[in-house]
């Protein structure tokens, strides 16, 4: 029943690989991300390493006793950078957090020394300043945690109780634990490039199907004879794109501020956890700032699978050029899920930065940090790109080579031709 099956088979798989451009696609571009993953990742085991040996934490004594001198050197003692600030209230060592450089703070009760000499328990409040920094966020608090306990077993035992709160924009959210509040936003952190990466593949892979058909089809020779400006064809394909993305753009605005309304109301350690009374809801301007970045970021790609699938033979190389496009959505996406992009060294930084396509998800994180500026330069930049794709493309339209381009490696081809008139 299945007669030459198994040389049908081989004779389907040797065509497959032979194909330079499934062989780029499928076999030599993951085995390229996946290791810069691993090293990006690798990175941000090593940052944290380095972040949790950089712990600072400002102290406001009001007990200047016995007992909470020693609580001070304990800590110091065990690897944190302690600095003891002579301001008297929390609002003020608040503003003294940054000089500093300070993560955590903890106030120290003025009966502090009194009822650890009693065997009296006594709260200290731990202060913890939200950045939004993604994986790293909460190294500092976790250490101050992993002390205090250790504090309480060795020289007062339970005697500390611990009232955490967080510090958001340089205001303090009362009774707001930031390790929760931080899974919270990682949780955002890793939904959003993910949708991210949905929309820019398959909107490319629209895009590149449309023009890639009317090659397979010879179709687009019968287009180009058309009483009509060149330009006009190109704005005609890219118009259809545009509207697509416009259409993604809005359903991703209205599904993201769905998103993040569900997670208001939500409760933690008994205190309720509202994002927008905390400020970590986007305003209606950092919306328009996402919206806008979402949009033009669409747009690029869409251009640019246009110009890429006007250099295929037909829809499969078509889909296959545009994969090529794929790592330089997926890298940026995956690295900016775990990791705040001001941690990594400047080079890497500006690497990021010139991607087009890791602009919305940087813009995702800043408007809710109310950072407009690096949204609005980031569109500005993503602008600029489309621009210089739509007028390569644009030339590329004006010319009969939009007919006759080909991307061919010759060499990879040579091989497999010589393969198969040998067998």
């Amino acid at each position: 029943m299945l007669r030459g099956f198994g040389n049908f088979l081989l004779k389907e798989l040797k065509e497959l690989i032979r194909d330079p451009k499934i062989l780029l696609g499928m076999i030599i571009v993951p085995l390229i991300m996946f290791p810069v993953l691993g090293a990006v990742m690798n990175f941000s085991v090593e940052s944290a390493k380095e972040t949790a040996g950089k712990t600072t934490v400002l102290v406001l004594n009001h007990d200047k006793g016995d007992n909470s001198t020693q609580f001070i050197t304990y800590l110091s003692h065990w690897g944190l950078r302690v600095f003891v600030t002579n301001v008297s209230t929390v609002n003020d060592a608040v503003k003294q957090m940054a000089t500093y450089n300070a993560s955590d703070m903890i106030e120290i009760p003025a009966d502090f020394s009194r009822n650890v000499n009693a065997g009296n328990s006594t709260t200290v409040e731990f202060y913890s300043v939200f950045s939004g920094a993604g994986l790293l966020e909460g190294i500092g608090s976790s250490i101050v945690d992993s002390l205090v306990g250790q504090f309480n077993r060795e020289v007062a035992p339970d005697m500390i109780v611990p009232e955490r709160s967080t510090i958001v924009k340089g205001k303090i959210a009362e009774n707001v634990d930031p390790r929760a509040l931080s899974n919270i936003m990682i949780s955002q952190a890793i939904a959003l490039p993910i949708t991210m990466m949905i929309l820019l593949t398959y909107s490319m892979q629209i895009a590149a199907t449309s023009v890639a058909m009317e090659k397979e089809e010879k179709t687009l020779e019968t287009v180009l004879t058309l009483p009509m400006d060149r330009f006009a064809i190109l704005m005609g394909k890219l118009s259809g794109s545009i509207i697509v993305a416009g259409v993604a753009a809005v359903a991703y605005m209205v599904g993201f501020n769905y998103y993040m309304g569900s997670f208001s109301g939500l409760s933690t350690g008994g205190a309720s956890l509202d994002l927008v009374s905390l400020g970590l809801v986007p305003s209606l301007f950092g919306y328009t700032l996402l919206g806008i970045s979402l949009f033009i970021t669409l747009l690029s790609a869409l251009a640019l699978a246009v110009i890429l699938s006007a250099f295929s033979e037909d829809v499969r190389s078509a889909q296959s050029l545009v994969s090529y496009i794929y790592p330089f959505v997926f890298i940026p996406s995956f690295v900016l899920m775990y990791i705040d992009i001001n941690v990594l060294p400047m080079w890497l930084r500006i690497i990021l930065y010139a991607i087009p396509f890791s602009q919305p998800i940087i813009a995702s994180k800043a408007v809710i940090m109310g950072d407009y500026l690096t949204a609005g330069l980031g569109i500005v930049y993503v602008v600029g790109f489309t621009l210089a794709i739509m007028y390569v493309a644009s030339r590329l339209f004006a010319t009969e080579k939009i007919l006759t381009a080909k991307i061919k490696l010759r060499g990879l081809r040579k091989r497999g031709r010589t393969e198969t008139e040998a067998s």
